[in-house]
């Protein structure tokens, strides 16, 4: 199993719960309003006067089988609108209950 942290523009919400739903990922946690700044590029999403966008993030736990289409999926969107700002991490998951 692996975890999967989407960090995005509120702009992406429902195309990544379509895209979840398209992999069969039906489970997940979506926190709203987080701010950050990406490492490399793109503009601060801090929800101030002079960067107002924010992100959302969300967190779902998918089978290791799923995991590299679901990426697929989030780089190809990224990759058509980078300005956006989208990025997924995906850490192994050793255990649950």
């Amino acid at each position: 199993m692996k975890a999967i942290f989407i960090a995005y523009n509120q702009a992406y919400y429902m195309e990544l719960v379509e895209l979840l739903e398209e992999n069969g990922c039906r489970g997940y946690t979506m926190w709203e309003d987080i701010s950050g700044r990406g490492s490399t590029d793109g503009e601060p999403h801090i929800g101030n006067h002079a960067w107002p966008t924010m992100n959302n993030a969300i967190l779902a736990f998918v089978p290791d089988a799923k995991a590299d289409a679901l990426l697929s999926g989030i780089r190809s969107k990224d990759e058509s609108t980078p300005e956006l700002g989208l990025r997924a991490f995906v850490w192994a998951v050793e255990k649950s209950v």
